[in-house]
């Protein structure tokens, strides 16, 4: 029961209209752009990091895990340290967005200006000065090729769900000529 207290804190701090108190403690990152703090996950305004299962290209083209490393980046950036969170805005969907501290260390403008996370222009326009940093010093993401996070997530969502063959899977079965009519078992 005392491990409820601290998620109950947060829930009723986020979900009481006109408190906007800051959330402080110990943070877990979930991925590039999300802390749970005291059970409560908080988005961090403004920004966009890729997803964890996003692969990105370096300066010489190969495929790197940055989704994983702008989370690991974040991790090493809070390990052990206090974060402070004020909330900025809370969707219908009682999803939290907040500008984060270590110290007086913005989370956001920290991830934007090492090029591992991009300037959310669809929420503000507050990280684009350290984005335009990142990119003319070819900093993280900019250094290679990569796709929007935010592409990148609706292509992940447009995919079909059932399984599809690769094209070098050998083909079993039945085989019919291209030009015969094929049944519909279904």
């Amino acid at each position: 029961m005392r491990n409820l207290y601290p998620a109950l804190a947060a829930l009723l701090l986020f979900n009481t209209p006109g408190i906007a108190e800051p959330l402080r403690g110990t943070a877990t990152v979930i991925d590039g752009d999300t802390l749970e703090i005291h059970g409560a996950q908080i988005r961090l305004y403004g920004i966009d990091a890729p997803e964890r299962g996003q692969l990105c290209g370096d300066a010489r083209e190969r495929d790197y895990p940055c989704g994983r490393r702008a989370a690991q980046a974040l991790i090493q950036k809070v390990a052990g340290a206090a974060v402070t969170c004020e909330p900025k805005s809370t969707t219908a969907n009682k999803r939290v967005y907040a500008i984060c501290r270590v110290g007086e260390t913005d989370l956001g403008a920290w991830m934007v200006r090492s090029g591992l996370a991009l300037a959310n222009r669809h929420v503000s326009r507050r990280y684009l000065p350290q984005e335009e940093r990142a990119w003319g010093a070819k900093t993280g993401l900019w250094a290679g090729v990569f796709e929007m996070p935010w592409e990148w997530r609706k292509q992940q969502t447009a995919k079909p769900t059932h399984k599809t063959a690769s094209a070098d899977a050998p083909v079993t079965g039945a085989i019919s000529s291209p030009s015969a009519p094929v049944a519909d078992t279904q």
